[in-house]
């Protein structure tokens, strides 16, 4: 579809030779965020914890490849490139989801209000269409009721709408045998519609051997404007395919942090993944002398499947109970969520219902055939799990907000709701392993906003996290074995959060503390070769500050800076494993070691030039990064240790009539220092880490009509 509409756009524009691009705006206009409040309102008016990433930003930051190029900087926010396309970026919020060996735990993802989050409580971000992003908005907290199962908060992108007829041709190379081709064409087509299609193509050779990488994603959308309603159509298709390189133990990196592990060519590890999502949403606006003013209706279907082959050992496969060395699945899924937004006197009340569904065809297989001479690694062979599994999520949920003075307003909401979560096991030669797990929850949320001054907004904000165990965290036992992980508990957070926004003379700046306590606690038991089981640690312990600000002081000058603190500590003691294998936690974890995964805080630092005055015509800047040390296991022995990064970027635009080319060029860690980009938490052969590039350059041309 996303090829038709291509098509579609391209065919209608007849006249865009005599197409003029839009004049710039005489002044910017004021920042805005939906994400946690029932309307759209002012980013310096929210009342919680939040950042706004921009078009101009996200094409700044690099080739729109990854998420991860522009979140760096979001205070708070850890967003690391594993440089392993078969593993996912590794995104994190004041510490919740840095478990996750792949996908993306405790935060929830959307797309122009689309679920990018399963029912289970993991999403994906590989197919956000970056390159027709208005802004991404980042929520830190679960401090709305508007959202469910997770507990770090919001990642949502916002399309830019189509005001005129354009095609758009991307052309990025870089380093590591990067290359990319992106064709995007849209166009209003009068009488409050409008279309937008694009499809990209990306390669690379990887950092590492064993590493390349291919990605082809197509998107789709087509909207409608009309009096009273407002009509979304999304569709997004996404194939991609990866070597894996796995990680490397302290010597190995030390040694050499290009070499591969032995074991990702000894077993040909690999992962290969595609995705088609369609989702729709109807906003109707009723009668506005009526309590009731406006209702939405979202609804997304999709089908995704992955094969992975991973490098566990022939030798651990033969228990009765293993579930293989290739993963493979197919997984179907849907939702929908109506809600009605109602006007009672001054305050605005939001109600609604949702149900998500996710059914998993999941079979496991041996990665190997043969035996002896003859034996052959790295292949699919025989048949070790066949099950079903399914998660059912149903949810209700209700956020007033009201103005109590001009000056204060309160907000509060609750969401209530029961996930399901099961495995009905088909391959019974070694035992049924079917099990089913049934949790309820109700998140309650409130918070205050009062605007001190007219450049000054003072917030507060109390709220209750939950999040499920997913269907991967369920997949094994805590011993290893395959079969359902029935002892596994929801983790739980109450989180508190004082905050201020201050606008004023060309300056912007905003400052965050939070202090969060979690009980069950859900952590990683063991991981070795693409395999994880978890298990509750107990209680936990977040606490930090988040800083960011922004100044113009001089014309064509303008400084950004991100600054978040995070001590994020275990407050009971726990039993894990080091080794492989590993049939019982044995290992000792003390009170007050910090939570596995998490690094005491990073920092973020711009100075740009604009020498014109329209920001597209040129801009030159410098970045630096810095982030402390990480510790990739809960018994503290490991650390990946801290660094500091000096970017440069530039970027010059040239118009010619109705077409325009901008020219975009990076260099990023000039000083080509070698450290440690991302971890494997709790990797049970000590490889933990994940290297980063030295010194690496981008390019980007692109040309608009």
């Amino acid at each position: 579809m996303a090829w038709r509409l291509i098509a579609g756009a391209l065919a209608g524009l007849g006249g865009a030779a005599c197409a003029q691009t839009a004049p710039a705006p005489a002044q910017a206009l004021p920042t805005v965020v939906v994400s946690g409040s029932v309307a759209e309102r002012r980013l310096d008016e929210a009342p919680y914890a939040a950042s706004v990433i921009d078009a101009d930003t996200l094409r700044a930051a690099g080739p729109m490849v990854n998420l991860s190029e522009a979140l760096t900087r979001v205070p708070g926010l850890t967003a690391n490139n594993r440089q392993n396309y078969a593993q996912d970026l590794q995104l994190s919020s004041r510490g919740f989801g840095a478990r996750a060996p792949f996908g993306v735990r405790g935060l929830r993802l959307y797309t122009d209000g689309i679920p990018a989050t399963m029912p289970d409580g993991q999403g994906q971000v590989t197919h956000f269409d970056l390159a027709s992003a208005a802004r991404v908005e980042v929520l830190r907290g679960p401090f709305s009721a508007l959202y469910g199962n997770s507990s770090g908060g919001v990642i949502a992108l916002v399309s830019a709408p189509v005001r005129e007829r354009f095609v758009d041709l991307d052309l990025d190379a870089g380093s590591a045998a990067l290359r990319q081709a992106r064709l995007t064409a849209g166009t209003p087509f009068g009488d409050g519609w409008e279309a937008q299609g694009g499809v990209s193509h990306m390669e690379t050779d990887g950092l590492r051997p064993h590493s390349a990488a291919k990605r082809t994603l197509a998107n789709g959308r087509l909207a409608w404007t009309g009096a009273r309603d407002q009509v979304l159509l999304l569709v997004n298709d996404v194939d991609q395919r990866a070597q894996d390189p796995l990680g490397l133990t302290a010597a190995q990196f030390a040694a050499d942090p290009d070499q591969t592990a032995s074991q990702a060519e000894q077993f040909n590890t690999r992962k290969n993944a595609s995705q088609t999502q369609l989702g729709a949403r109807w906003r109707h606006r009723f009668d506005d002398d009526g309590v009731l003013s406006e209702g939405v209706l979202t609804a997304y279907g999709g089908r995704r499947s992955v094969t992975q082959w991973q490098s566990i050992a022939v030798g651990a496969q033969t228990p009765a109970g293993s579930g293989g060395g290739v993963v493979d699945f197919s997984r179907r899924y849907d939702g929908v969520d109506a809600r009605a937004l109602w006007r009672l006197g001054p305050a605005t009340l939001v109600t609604g219902v949702n149900l998500e569904r996710q059914k998993d065809d999941r079979q496991g297989y041996e990665n190997f055939v043969g035996t002896g001479a003859s034996q052959q690694l790295g292949v699919t062979g025989a048949l070790r799990r066949d099950e079903e599994n399914e998660a059912v999520t149903r949810e209700a949920y209700a956020q007033v907000e009201w103005p109590l003075t001009t000056a204060l307003s309160a907000s509060a909401g609750v969401r209530a709701g029961r996930v399901t979560l099961s495995a009905r096991d088909r391959f019974l030669a070694n035992g049924d392993d079917s099990g089913s797990l049934r949790y309820d929850y109700a998140n309650p949320a409130m918070g205050l906003g009062w605007k001190l001054t007219p450049s000054l907004l003072l917030h507060a904000a109390l709220g209750r996290g939950f999040e499920s165990p997913t269907l991967n965290e369920l997949a094994y036992r805590a011993d290893g074995q395959g079969g359902f992980n029935t002892a596994l508990r929801p983790q739980k957070s109450t989180q508190q959060e004082l905050g201020a926004k201050w606008r004023a003379d060309g300056i912007e700046l905003d400052a965050t503390a939070f202090h969060v306590v979690t009980r069950d606690e859900i952590g990683v038991l063991t991981n070795s070769g693409g395999r994880s089981s978890y298990q509750n640690v107990g209680r936990t312990r977040r606490s930090g500050v988040e800083l960011s600000g922004a100044w113009a002081f001089v014309p064509h000058w303008r400084a950004q800076m991100a600054v978040g603190t995070l001590n994020a500590r275990y407050r009971d003691g726990f039993l894990t494993c080091t080794g492989t294998p590993c049939p019982t936690a044995n290992v000792a974890v003390a009170s007050g070691n910090r939570i596995a995964g998490t690094n005491g805080g990073s920092a973020y630092a711009e100075l740009a030039w604009r020498p014109f005055e329209v920001a597209e015509d040129g801009e030159v800047a410098v970045e630096w990064r810095g982030v402390k040390r990480t510790a990739v296991n809960d018994i503290n022995s490991e650390w990946a240790g801290g660094y500091g990064l000096l970017n440069l970027r530039a970027r010059h635009g040239w118009s010619w009539g109705a077409a325009r080319a901008t020219l975009t060029a990076r260099v990023d860690n000039i000083a080509d220092r070698r450290y440690v980009g991302s971890v494997i938490v709790n990797d049970g052969n000590g490889r933990f880490y994940e290297p980063a590039p030295g010194r690496s350059f981008w390019v980007g041309l692109s040309l608009r009509l």
